[in-house]
């Protein structure tokens, strides 16, 4: 176990409506330097599936989608990828991303996410709990994935 800062910048501009919020980066996104980059996960094929478009450039689809993309934790201490092994939390300073954006709706992307973020994060603004897009969340086919993650489009396209 050991104590690892999050490695990278969130991904917004100033016309962000919706943020993402995960947990911590994988041991692969923490390599790759950049959000959802494991294989595995199913997180860029359930945009692809929602907005009905190939993504190519993932920071400019983001951009072009008014979605931010960061996680809860700036530090912890955890074992390789795994969420159950977080221990020592520090949260990200959200609302100061918040209060820089258009940002109206706020999404955790698993129960570990969903947990501190509720925790450690007291906003006004409108929080929604999804479910895993990991490969561990199996008991959710793709399908299941997508229709979960139905709100992410139609918030994506309303100013409030």
């Amino acid at each position: 176990m050991s104590r690892i800062s999050h490695p990278f910048e969130p991904l917004y501009d100033h016309e962000s409506r919706i943020l993402i919020l995960g947990s911590f980066p994988s041991v692969v996104s923490r390599e790759q330097n950049f959000y959802y980059a494991n294989k595995t996960n199913r997180f860029w094929k359930v945009m692809e599936k929602l907005f009905r478009e190939e993504i190519s450039d993932r920071r400019e689809f983001c951009h072009r989608r008014h979605i931010a993309l960061w996680d809860v934790i700036a530090s912890c201490s955890i074992r390789g990828s795994s969420d159950a092994s977080i221990t020592d939390v520090i949260p990200n300073d959200i609302a100061s991303l918040i209060h820089q954006t258009d940002i109206h709706t706020v999404f955790t992307t698993g129960n570990t996410a969903s947990r501190l973020y509720r925790k450690y994060i007291h906003l006004e603004t409108e929080h929604i709990a999804l479910p895993s897009t990991s490969a561990a969340n199996a008991s959710m086919r793709l399908d299941d994935l997508v229709r979960a993650y139905q709100e992410v489009y139609e918030k994506s396209r309303t100013e409030n």
